[in-house]
């Protein structure tokens, strides 16, 4: 009689004799592979606690009881020293421009002529606004969280700074003619970084379609909002550009693991399409922010070569031609006077005339009009 010996949990069939001698199949043991590293997220929510910081400080430099005209007007006043500007001045319910400017807002004037640089990396860290701060922190932790966990912070917080520069670069290259701070363009960049890990690691998302459909809605409601004033959809496109490309370079996971799972073969690889991908995407990266700096520094405005490129970054009336609009305060017997479009700044002695009327001529000659 024969006889047969039961194993379990086995794969690959081998030849065996049994105790008749008789000469069986049996398989071989297979163990998969592991599952993937899990990070603790540290640097997201370092990113947040920085956020609240550089906004208590950008409040009290802005002292609005001490230097908007009149101090009643400021808006929350019982807050003292970080009582918001007047709602007509910054609905985001936050500073002026000045103590914007003061901790290192993008500045064109600033950048190119008195070559502070570093204002490309400041910026990312400043809000308008109360509204502006709580809207990027929710979406922050929404999107960064996820990411954090599953590739570190080491690689997140690369593609969190690069995106912010791609995006203040092209912000500058177009706008030059406003004063721009916001962390859009690093958040955006974390969004065009989960469609890139969506598109290369294809064959490991088993929510693909819907991931993919998420993303989608999520971006064009940013956009949305990019046209409204205080934003900018350059800063959001150059980092989402910017945030695309890295993830093809940096994100790419090995497909062994879920491939070949019930498989005899498994040696680690990459796809042809990932290194493909990879390859083009640092190429293009390289070229588009060393170009970028190139061109900013040489002082070139992009919309001499693109006539209709500001409707994509603004809705009516701030797309109107000539729309011009001013921060005025008072100091004293003098009149400070900020051009928004500009961010050219003057004081003036204020003068019998009405300080509404004197601040809109003041106004119309800063923005030369």
């Amino acid at each position: 009689m024969k006889n047969y010996k039961q194993v379990h949990n086995l794969k690959e069939p081998v030849d065996v004799m049994d105790s008749n001698k008789v000469q069986i199949k049996m398989p071989v043991a297979y163990t998969p592979p592991p599952p993937f590293k899990r990070w603790f997220p540290l640097l997201i929510p370092t990113i947040v606690v920085v956020y609240v910081i550089m906004f208590m400080v950008t409040m009290y430099v802005n002292n609005c009881p001490e230097l908007s005209m009149p101090p009643a007007s400021c808006f929350a006043p019982f807050l003292g020293r970080f009582s918001f500007q007047p709602l007509q001045q910054n609905y985001l319910l936050g500073p002026s421009y000045y103590p914007l400017i003061k901790m290192g807002a993008l500045h064109v004037d600033k950048l190119v002529h008195i070559h502070q640089a570093w204002r490309l990396f400041t910026s990312m860290w400043l809000h308008h606004g109360v509204i502006d701060l709580v809207l990027n922190i929710l979406l922050l932790l929404i999107i960064g969280i996820p990411l954090e966990k599953k590739f570190g912070f080491v690689r997140i917080g690369l593609v969190y700074v690069i995106s912010g520069l791609g995006g203040n670069l092209l912000c500058v290259l177009f706008l030059h003619s406003i004063i721009y701070v916001g962390a859009s363009g690093a958040i955006f960049g974390l969004l065009g970084v989960m469609l890139s890990e969506l598109l290369t690691n294809w064959k490991m998302h088993t929510h693909k379609f819907d991931e993919m459909l998420i993303l989608v809605v999520i971006i064009v409601l940013d956009l949305a909002l990019g046209t409204f004033p205080f934003g900018s959809n350059f800063s959001n496109i150059g980092g989402f550009t910017s945030g695309f490309l890295l993830g093809f370079v940096i994100l790419t996971r090995r497909q062994h693991h879920w491939l070949n799972l019930n498989k005899s073969n498994t040696s680690q690889k990459q796809e042809s399409y990932q290194y493909a991908l990879r390859i083009i995407s640092f190429v293009l990266l390289s070229v588009g922010l060393i170009g970028g700096v190139v061109l900013f520094f040489k002082g070139v405005d992009l919309n001499d070569y693109c006539s209709w490129c500001h409707y994509i970054t603004c809705a009516p009336p701030s797309c109107k031609p000539g729309y011009i609009s001013c921060e005025d305060y008072q100091i004293g017997n003098q009149l400070n006077v900020t051009c928004w479009n500009n961010g050219r700044n003057g004081i003036f002695p204020l003068s019998n005339r009405n300080p509404d009327e004197q601040a809109e001529e003041l106004c119309y000659r800063l923005c030369g009009k």
